[in-house]
């Protein structure tokens, strides 16, 4: 496990230069709610990287409710791609005293601090509605998921997340 805390770029300059989406401020919202609906228990950064594409593609498990963002190709991926994003996400919130470390033998897990309810409840927008509706689905269903078997869940999967776009064939309209 590699937390990137000795950086010294702090999680405002980390804002400042990127919009909402696909920033530190948006993975770190995805990991509060994630956090709140676990709490008292917490998870280490591994499986936070695998909460958020769970939370954002809950549509690509069966049975699972809809996705909360389009299905892209090849989104299989993004979870390889999001584990920087989740790093400063969970730095973020650690920064504003909505999440805490928690060190033992075995790595760092995350908590969600008493103040992360408060904050979690004054969110009431559709978007984070719907947020924390895949947040608790995914922490009540893959939550007490050992380690090796969501690695093996992953695994198994990622070559049909985002595959069913690889039949379009060419688009360019020539022959």
């Amino acid at each position: 496990m590699s937390n990137d805390f000795s950086s010294s770029t702090t999680a405002g300059q980390l804002t400042a230069s990127r919009g909402p989406f696909n920033s530190p401020v948006e993975s770190g919202l995805r990991a509060l709610c994630l956090l709140y609906e676990a709490f008292p228990e917490g998870f280490d950064t591994q499986r936070m990287v695998f909460f958020d594409y769970l939370t954002v593609h809950s549509g690509d498990i069966e049975e699972g409710p809809q996705s909360l963002h389009p299905a892209t190709p090849f989104r299989s991926n993004e979870w390889v791609v999001r584990r920087r994003l989740v790093d400063q996400g969970l730095r973020l919130l650690m920064e504003r005293g909505l999440v805490a470390p928690e060190f033992s033998d075995t790595g760092i897990r995350f908590l969600a601090t008493e103040s992360a309810g408060a904050f979690v409840a004054c969110l009431t927008e559709e978007y984070t509605e719907q947020l924390k509706l895949r947040a608790k689905w995914v922490v009540a269903t893959f939550g007490d998921t050992e380690e090796g078997e969501l690695n093996d869940f992953f695994t198994r999967h990622l070559d049909r997340w985002g595959a069913e776009f690889e039949s379009l064939g060419d688009w360019s309209g020539e022959e």
